[in-house]
């Protein structure tokens, strides 16, 4: 990875954490399909494993108060393991582009759902019944393709918590997953020569993540809703481009 390229990916690292820290999911959506554009999309699926390890830590210790409010995590992050590492076995075996069709098309389902039937939520009963499912789809896509946000967080946000409960599950669910991740890539040494630059990405996760937890403190409750939302919809652009371009 030349100096150009790594300051590409460090701009977009910014911009992910951001995102990150405002919804609590973005940094690998947004970094994976921009530095894809100018490095091997291998080379940025690793670069991006321990940064974004790092913001999920930072944000779910920073959540941590609001554990008593969140459903299901045991059986999600439980069944996210399983999945990412099905999904990084996977990753050097498998096609991307089926995966990511299911996906987009899964995301586009939900989002029109919001706009149709705002007020619609997963019960409790309807969660633990199908949160085990949600959580080993999550980690698959993790492990696979290095980004499971648009699973993780089309679920999460189906069961309207409050703010800082959501913002706890995904970012916990995100740490479970992305750690099971990171231990399989050093396991097969698929870090390699890129541990530089990972360690790099790692610094504006820590600088950034401040920035953005008090932008989303002066953001409403709807206003939180559609940039979830609109997260998701730019996932989608991003899978795209990350797959097909």
């Amino acid at each position: 990875m030349t100096g150009v390229e790594l300051t590409i990916v460090l701009v977009a690292v910014v911009i992910g954490s951001i995102s990150k820290a405002v919804t609590g999911m973005g940094l690998p959506v947004i970094v994976i399909p921009i530095a894809a554009l100018f490095v091997d999309i291998g080379d940025a699926v690793v670069v991006i494993a321990l940064p974004n390890l790092l913001a999920n830590a930072v944000l779910a210790v920073r959540e941590r108060k609001h554990v008593g409010e969140t459903r299901d995590l045991p059986a999600l992050a439980a069944a996210g393991v399983i999945g990412a590492v099905i999904g990084t076995l996977l990753f050097v075996n498998v096609p991307d582009e089926p995966l990511v069709i299911a996906l987009i098309m899964a995301i586009a389902v939900y989002i029109t759902t919001f706009f149709l039937k705002p007020d619609l939520q997963t019960s409790p009963e309807q969660s633990r019944r199908l949160s085990p499912f949600a959580g080993l789809l999550a980690g698959t896509f993790q492990g696979a393709i290095g980004i499971s946000g648009p699973v993780v967080g089309s679920w999460i946000h189906s069961f309207r918590l409050p703010r800082g409960a959501h913002i706890f599950s995904v970012t916990f669910l995100f740490l479970v997953a992305g750690s099971a991740q990171l231990i399989v890539l050093i396991v097969s040494r698929e870090l390699g020569g890129r541990v530089v630059a990972t360690l790099l990405a790692c610094i504006p996760v820590l600088a950034v993540i401040p920035i953005g937890t008090r932008l989303r403190d002066r953001i409403s409750g709807r206003g939180f809703d559609l940039a979830i939302v609109g997260m998701l919809g730019l996932s989608s652009i991003a899978l795209c481009v990350r797959t097909f371009a």
